[in-house]
């Protein structure tokens, strides 16, 4: 059995989310906090009370956006921060980007107006507190300033705020700051050593510094423990975080009624989290997915006392839309998040652009941004790997004892990942007789090439590209798009149209319509589909063409000689 140190817990309070505007409030908190209490540590691994900040970042509301660049404010001057990762926020950790270890000077802030105790020693922080300080018009007017936003806009109903709670601790004998997210990276990285050292702060009031009380940019209200230390999956998905809105009523709680959506007849993974106890080859856990009728049996999954491992299966969906249940069942110590997910399986390839035809009008076109599409180009998954720690004891007497072996399991932890990349280009259909290198008129076709690949260190666990479709700007970027047939399968995949039923020739092509302006013709194409344990890899991609006149201009008509 593999040894581990405890932490006792002190004191947990629950603190009320209800929170009434003052007159100089300007904001709305969506913020709770947890906690526990604190072991003492050791010279080499320590944080004390005190050493601690907030990184608030700008984001749009609308799709998520981070605007800019992250701030972090405190109270203290930690200018012997000896490792940092850099101002990044957890919106984009959580769209793959990668945790650095920065050795430069960390930047920070300290507001005019102290901070009120953002992370407790014996997780009792003051949530009203914090909550009154962040939606202060003082301190948001700060956080304009310092961010660049202009504040009316910032406080337009647009554009939130998201807080992050940061620690400034010793680690192995190095001045180090996290905030939760990175904290949680940085250990599985280092195979779960963070958490062995300093799990009180790392693992429980770090991250329940702060947590949503309600649905918000994309995260969920937490609703696991609160005085508890929490496994580095829920810290990144769930923990660490605060929002301030500028709207006058709180938002809906976000209501989520699929746990995936999957496009039909297509290879996808599904994966559960499981936890409690300890997983290992004496005491193992299996994992059952019963989906259309089939059971897919996951063995061999590990994890240490205090942790979790991803469970997942590979399969592939059916051929006609509909919402499917997926039930799980878990054999072992240990229990998962979930026992049913509910998928939700669509058709792409039945919203094809109508025939064009030669007078068709549109007097009351305008042109709109190509639209910001979920998009994912890195994914970063663990696998606990149980390796036997013998410990030999002799039992009895010189001369009538034997050897008997008291060891433990200990567990190192497997890094793996993958890489998404994608690109498009169009081109003047081969059929149209004037144009010219990247000029085109309207009213004649145009072809598309996409290419998708995807690279990683276990190949068994994700899925090759399957998915591109394109979207026009005739339609607005929605309306009507088109399926790209997968013309090459594999780690890199090729894509271009479906033969058009309406092209002369049955051509791979998209008629402009004859109305389209001069300008840039742009068509924005989604590669997706690539599936791994923690989710979809996709790209948003665009690529351009210039219209000059129109097809008609290639028309002469003329007397017929007498």
């Amino acid at each position: 059995m593999k040894k581990y140190s405890k932490t006792s817990v002190v004191l947990t309070i629950i603190l009320s989310l209800l929170f009434s505007t003052t007159a100089l409030a300007v904001g709305d908190g969506n913020i709770d906090a947890g906690g526990g209490g604190m072991d003492n540590g050791t010279s080499t691994n320590i944080w004390s009370p005190g050493n601690d900040g907030v990184r608030v970042t700008v984001v749009r509301a609308s799709d998520h956006t981070v605007v800019t660049t992250p701030i972090d404010l405190t109270n203290k001057s930690p200018n012997n921060i000896q490792i940092h990762f850099s101002k990044v926020s957890k919106i984009q950790y959580s769209k793959g980007i990668g945790l650095t270890p920065i050795t430069s000077k960390y930047r920070y802030i300290n507001p005019p107006q102290s901070m009120p105790t953002i992370i407790s020693d014996k997780g009792n922080s003051n949530i009203d507190a914090i909550k009154k300080y962040f939606c202060s018009e003082y301190v948001v007017q700060m956080i304009a300033n310092h961010t660049g936003m202009n504040y009316d806009v910032l406080i337009g109903g647009e554009y939130k705020l998201l807080l992050e709670p940061i620690a400034y601790y010793k680690f192995e004998g190095i001045m180090i700051a996290t905030t939760a997210t990175e904290a949680a990276m940085y250990d599985e990285q280092i195979s779960g050593l963070l958490r062995r050292r300093m799990v009180a702060l790392s693992h429980q009031n770090l991250p329940l510094a702060m947590f949503l009380e309600v649905s918000d940019l994309g995260y969920p209200a937490w609703k696991g423990s609160t005085s508890k230390a929490a496994s580095n999956a829920d810290i990144k998905s769930s923990l660490g975080l605060g929002v301030v809105r500028f709207t006058e009523l709180p938002e809906s709680p976000e209501i989520v009624t699929q746990d995936y959506e999957y496009r039909v007849n297509t290879e996808v993974i599904t994966a559960v989290t499981v936890s409690g106890g300890q997983s290992d080859p004496d005491n193992p856990t299996k994992v059952s997915f019963s989906i259309d009728g089939k059971t897919y049996n996951v063995g061999n999954v590990y994890y240490p006392q205090g942790d979790s491992q991803l469970a997942w299966v590979k399969w592939t969906t059916p051929d006609a839309e509909q919402d499917m249940v997926i039930h799980v069942s878990v054999k072992g110590p240990g229990g998962t998040d979930k026992t049913t997910i509910n998928c939700k399986i669509v058709n792409l390839d039945k919203n094809p652009p109508p025939n064009p035809i030669a007078d068709d009008r549109n007097e009351k076109f305008s042109s709109v941004s190509v639209p910001n599409r979920s998009e994912k180009v890195r994914a970063d998954w663990s696998v606990w790997d149980p390796r036997w720690q013998e410990y030999w004891v002799w039992h009895g007497d010189d001369e009538d004892g034997y050897w008997c072996d008291h060891g433990w399991w200990e567990f190192d932890l497997d890094k793996y990942y993958a890489r998404f990349s994608a690109n498009m280009s169009i081109r003047c259909d081969s059929k149209n007789p004037t144009a010219s290198g990247g000029i085109m008129k309207s009213g004649y076709g145009i072809n598309e090439t996409v290419t998708a690949s995807v690279s990683s260190n276990q190949s068994s666990a994700i899925t090759y590209p399957q998915t591109a479709v394109s979207y026009f700007p005739e339609f607005g970027y929605e309306t009507y798009w088109r399926l790209l047939d997968r013309m090459k399968d594999g780690s890199s995949t090729s894509f271009e149209f479906q033969n058009n039923k309406y092209s002369t020739y049955k051509n791979r092509t998209h008629f402009t319509p004859i109305w389209m302006p001069d300008g840039n013709y742009t068509v924005n194409t989604w590669a997706a589909d690539s599936w791994t344990p923690v989710g979809m890899l996709s790209m948003n991609l665009t690529d351009s063409l210039t219209i000059k006149g129109n097809l008609w201009q290639d028309w002469h008509v003329a007397p017929l000689k007498p």
